[in-house]
């Protein structure tokens, strides 16, 4: 496989840091593409094969938010410091920083999508696309679709579930062992997971705070402050051509994902039919070859 050329930097943000990385050149005639990854506070690693869209010419870019990875980490931050808003502000600031104001393209994954759609509805100028990737549009959708999912598992599985949730023991192995079972077949069907799967779930096990903080201890136990998030009601306001990404297997099911295909006028919606909710590693190059026609149409 051919290399793509990288470089790494820091962008100050106020008081703090966001680490990024560009991979393939800014100088290129296609607008680059900055990745919102997903979480919150689950770090660039998993999604790094978007970077495989460097190999069409284009600049991608990845980052960590702030609160995980290589980005400043603030773990006595409490619940009103973690919200939408400062993560918006991340990433304008981000873009500022390289430089890229004039013209690009977001491409949101899961939490990155709910809040690349956050960032879209404000209009900010120079954004040319939206790439919303296995995200729900209200967190209600979420948790009502994930418990459907759920009672899906193996009775014993659903059983230490809940156990555990009753008792607060949610750290406890047998509770985790019990969550991977959801896991295996709602996040991620190419098992053993990858390796840079493996990295954001061990980052995320370093580092709590903006994970649990905003969601909860996992992807279908949500108690976090993000628990009655909705876009819905102003999902009209976005502007700019928008992609729709979900997995046929995903726990960001179908219901969860209409209203995006609903509310925001020309809206396109791929699924893909042998993934759960990372086609990006379960359908890496059709993946890569859906979202580069997407962004090589919106190139203007």
């Amino acid at each position: 496989m051919t290399s793509i050329a990288s470089r790494e930097g820091r962008a100050r943000f106020g008081a703090y840091e966001t680490w990024y990385r560009v991979s393939g050149d800014l100088g290129t005639d296609k607008m680059p593409i900055v990745i919102l990854h997903g979480g919150p506070g689950v770090a660039h690693n998993y999604v790094d094969s978007y970077k495989l869209l460097a190999k069409q010419g284009r600049a991608v870019i990845h980052y960590d938010q702030l609160g995980c990875g290589n980005s400043t980490l603030l773990p006595n931050k409490g619940a009103d410091f973690w919200t939408p808003q400062l993560f918006i502000d991340e990433l304008e600031n981000l873009v500022d920083h390289l430089g890229i104001r004039p013209a690009f393209h977001v491409l949101g994954q899961s939490w990155g999508g709910m809040l690349g759609a956050e960032y879209a509805v404000t209009r900010p100028k120079g954004l040319r696309s939206l790439t919303i990737a296995n995200s729900p549009a209200s967190m209600k959708l979420w948790v009502e679709e994930a418990n459907r999912l759920r009672a899906g598992l193996p009775a014993d599985v659903q059983e230490r579930l809940t156990r555990h949730e009753q008792t607060g023991t949610t750290d406890s192995p047998e509770y985790q062992q019990a969550t991977m079972a959801f896991y295996e077949r709602h996040v991620c069907r190419v098992v053993p997971f990858p390796p840079e799967v493996e990295e954001s779930f061990a980052q995320v096990a370093r580092n709590p705070t903006v994970y649990n903080t905003m969601n909860g201890p996992n992807e279908f136990f949500v108690i976090g402050t993000l628990k009655s998030w909705s876009i819905i009601d102003r999902l009209p306001a976005v502007d700019v051509p928008t992609l729709i990404i979900s997995g046929r297997h995903d726990e960001a099911t179908p219901a969860t994902v209409q209203p995006y295909k609903d509310g925001i006028k020309g809206a396109q919606w791929e699924i893909f039919e042998s993934s759960s909710h990372m086609p990006h590693v379960e359908e890496k190059e059709k993946c890569m070859q859906v979202v580069g026609a997407f962004l090589d149409r919106n190139d203007r």
